[in-house]
């Protein structure tokens, strides 16, 4: 692959870092992102990723824009509002990145197409906001041998971990069962500071974008904790792989 012109000095700070080169800008280039979710952790991310030069980027969301989504959604305008969310998604992510092909999918991601979802993606991203989303995502992912970065946020605090197949728990290694509906707030009910989202879903497009490429050390095996109202982050080392897991466990 020989870099045109606009892309040399588009990617020129990416490609000066070793870390990268020309070799992982051309990774980046030919690779394939999924995001799960475009609100406040698929925003960042689509855009930070979109930015990087991700080839491909699939989204997949079945809500429309609405005024209150503005306060951190930051992929969506106030000129968005009643738009599919992964349509305005497409249109900010192209006004970054021509070069970016778009898959956009206006659906929930439920037991019937997740599978063919991630299918054809390298990395997947979780930015849903709900646990039977999220132990979904695990599932089909470690099923698929996929791996993902896992996000969470809620008023002034996010988390976040990486599963990488063979290395490392998966989410269900160590969250077990979706809590009951009722014993957890939402956004909606307890909050939300909008730049929470900024934080940890530009860190789940950094993960990405280092499994693509092969820098650094990815969050396979540690569970990231950050506080806001503290400014304190806190990496939790997490139990090896339970061996009795239902997704990944050697019993399988």
């Amino acid at each position: 692959m020989i870099f045109s012109n606009e892309q040399s000095e588009r990617y020129a700070r990416h490609i000066i870092l070793k870390e990268v080169g020309e070799i992982g800008q051309k990774k980046l280039l030919e690779s394939k992102v999924f995001i799960a979710g475009a609100g406040g952790l698929g925003s960042p991310a689509a855009m930070y990723l979109a930015a990087a030069g991700i080839g491909t980027i699939g989204i997949a969301d079945a809500d429309r824009v609405d005024l209150s989504n503005l306060q951190r959604q930051i992929i969506h305008t106030a000129k968005d509002i009643g738009k599919e969310k992964v349509l305005s998604a497409k249109e900010r992510i192209n006004a970054i990145n021509g070069e970016v092909m778009v898959n956009t999918y206006h659906t929930f991601v439920d037991t019937d197409n997740i599978m063919d979802l991630i299918s054809g993606y390298d990395f997947i991203i979780d930015a849903t906001d709900n646990f039977t989303s999220k132990f979904l995502i695990n599932d089909a992912c470690v099923t698929a041998k996929k791996p993902f970065s896992h996000a969470g946020i809620l008023r002034f605090q996010g988390q976040l971990m990486t599963y990488v197949p063979g290395k490392g728990p998966c989410y269900r290694c160590v969250f077990k069962n979706p809590p009951p509906e009722d014993m957890v707030s939402n956004a909606k009910q307890a909050g939300i500071i909008g730049a929470m989202g900024g934080v940890i879903g530009s860190m789940q497009a950094m993960e990405a974008i280092k499994y693509i490429v092969g820098a650094g050390e990815l969050l396979t095996g540690f569970l990231l904790v950050y506080d806001a109202l503290k400014m304190e982050f806190r990496k939790i080392k997490l139990p090896d792989k339970v061996e009795d897991c239902p997704v990944c466990g050697k019993k399988l």
